[in-house]
């Protein structure tokens, strides 16, 4: 039977991993090697990684605990010392000689990184992001770089940052020493009123509709097609000038009596950027609402909610004589775009619908109320429905409102557009020049529209979306089916004369006040707030004033020749002033 002998056990009486210095035999003490001791939680490390390099450059020494066990396998408790840190670096082994023809062969294919496949992007991919060297990330991995020198040339990010604090916009009209100030209503406030409201009854109609091209909806930006210049008229005629509505008040119809040109701005006035002002006419138990000739409302807006929207130059400083005059106004200019967007607006509705039969034009109840006998140039297709909504709150009041809708067209096939069936209002959207001041990061039309136009449409319910929001509000209470939406681009960025026609869609409004997210509770609210408050005032006229510059809205009292060039008083402003001011 073969012996078996106990071997000594050398203890450690300084509490250490392994034999002391000083109970190690004599055969093993080399005095001449360094001895780094270490913890029971450090993993020995392999003789050679070719995987994992060090900062420099050096191999990971023969028993020294790895750097990634040391980091996730050691598990150490923030804080804690570890036996050998810092002194596995004795064993490294440098390479002092040229290796530079010395090459791995390794056959087996790279292992993915963690969170997926390789990149093609450009940087480092973390997690399946790609962080480009200019800041910013990009799902994907593929056009990081690309994506940030885009937004910066669309957006035009800090460009003349300095300069947005100081530019301040004027007020739509001049607010004269002797008006008083009333109420004054914060925007936040108004998002919080609630109102709804029944379906409207039908008083009378007027006008001429004729149908709608149908073929303008297959247009593409391969197939674009000219706008052309048509000579049609069309009225915007203020409330109190409406002959129609001038009946009805006198026979007590309604309490409110307004325009759907006005009340959608009133309706969407926490959205509004721009200055605008409505002027409120108490008579009796009739309130009316009325917008100024060659004021906002005749004009249609552009980029109103982008962050940084069209600018106008600065007006020329009266107090310096030496200052040179003013150039005119660049065609990307605040102004000139809202007249441009207002022209393409006008002839791209007149361009759209088919004149000649068939399908033969559809006669409302009464003729055009505006046409004098007089006139001799054709109208435009243009229908008005005059439709009262009910804004009592309890069974004892009677306040109802009076609106003077507008539809454009309508659709054949869809039923009588007398009855209401397949109405239609034609809206269009602009493009001027999406690396100018102003564009509001908008890609080109020409290159996604037809392939990325969910991205199209996003950009511009951004950067529209108080324009957006009145136009669906004015089809809603029209009672319209449809909403025909146009998209007009420059034939050449550099002119504002010439467009074409990319494309055309169709909407319910419905549907798109919910993915505007624009809630006709809370504008019937508004406009209930806003009666009630003007209720309580005497008999006179007032002015409801959205601040240029600030979420405010402000009711003055007013003088009673303001606006109307009588200015008994001396206290009101006619309406060449009152526009040359603005």
């Amino acid at each position: 039977m073969p012996s078996f002998s106990l071997p000594p056990i050398n203890d450690n009486p300084d509490g250490g991993w392994g034999p002391s210095s000083s109970n190690l035999p004599e055969r093993f003490k080399f005095t001449d090697i360094p001895y780094a001791p270490y913890s029971k939680s450090d993993k020995l490390g392999r003789f050679a990684d070719w995987n994992e390099t060090t900062t420099d450059n050096r191999q990971t020494a023969v028993g020294a605990p790895s750097a990634q066990n040391t980091r996730a396998g050691g598990r150490r408790r923030d804080g804690a010392q570890a036996f050998g840190s810092g002194t596995a670096s004795a064993f490294a082994y440098f390479h002092v000689e040229d290796e530079s023809s010395f090459s791995l062969v390794d056959n087996k294919a790279a292992p993915p990184r963690r969170g997926g496949a390789f990149m093609r992007g450009r940087g480092n991919t973390r997690g399946g992001a790609t962080y480009n060297t200019r800041g910013g990330a990009q799902r994907g991995g593929r056009g990081g770089v690309t994506a940030n020198r885009t937004a910066q040339r669309g957006g035009r990010r800090g460009w003349r940052d300095w300069d947005k604090n100081t530019r301040t916009r004027e007020s739509s009209v001049v607010i004269s020493p002797s008006w008083s100030m009333i109420e004054e209503i914060e925007f936040n406030r108004l998002g919080k009123l609630r109102l709804d409201v029944d379906e409207p009854e039908d008083l009378d109609s007027y006008g001429r509709l004729f149908a709608y091209d149908k073929s303008y909806d297959r247009v593409t930006t391969k197939t674009e097609r000219p706008l052309q210049l048509v000579d049609r008229i069309k009225y915007n005629t203020t409330t109190t000038e409406d002959p129609v509505i001038q009946q009805l008040a006198s026979k007590n119809t309604a309490t409110v009596y307004v325009t759907d040109v006005i009340l959608s701005v009133l309706m969407c006035a926490p959205r509004s950027v721009y200055p605008w002002d409505i002027v409120i006419v108490r008579e009796g138990n009739s309130l009316f609402f009325d917008k100024r000739d060659g004021g906002p409302f005749d004009t249609v807006t552009v980029n109103e909610n982008a962050s940084d929207p069209p600018q106008d130059p600065p007006p020329p400083n009266p107090n310096n004589p030496n200052e040179k005059a003013q150039e005119a106004p660049s065609i990307n200019s605040a102004t000139s775009l809202s007249l441009e967007a207002t022209y393409i607006n006008q002839n791209f509705g007149s361009q759209s619908v088919i004149e000649n039969p068939p399908p033969p034009a559809v006669d409302f109840a009464h003729p055009n109320p505006f046409y004098g006998p007089d006139e001799t140039e054709p109208l435009a297709s243009c229908g008005y429905r005059y439709r009262v909504f009910d804004m009592s709150v309890t069974e004892d009041e009677d306040v109802r409102i009076c609106v003077r809708t507008e539809v454009d067209a309508y659709t054949p096939g869809s039923g009588n557009p007398r009855e209401g069936n397949g109405l239609v209002t034609i809206r269009a959207l602009n493009e001027f020049d999406p690396r100018a001041q102003g564009a509001g990061g908008a890609p080109d039309w020409r290159t996604k529209l037809d392939s990325q136009r969910g991205a199209v449409v996003a950009t511009e319910m951004k950067n529209n979306s108080c324009k957006l929001a009145k136009w669906t509000v004015q089809s809603v209470l029209a009672g319209a089916e449809l909403m025909k939406i146009g998209y007009i681009s420059r034939a050449n960025p550099r002119d504002n004369t010439r467009h074409v026609i990319l494309s055309a869609t169709s909407v319910r409004p419905t549907d798109f006040a919910a993915q505007l997210n624009v809630s006709l509770a809370n504008g019937w609210g508004i406009v209930r707030t806003v009666t009630d408050l003007c209720m309580k005032l005497p008999e006179g006229k007032y002015v409801l004033v959205k601040d240029p510059n600030r979420p405010v809205i402000r009711l003055y009292s007013t003088p009673p020749g303001t606006f109307t060039g009588e200015d008994e008083d001396g206290d009101g402003f006619d309406e060449e002033q009152v526009d040359s001011a603005a």
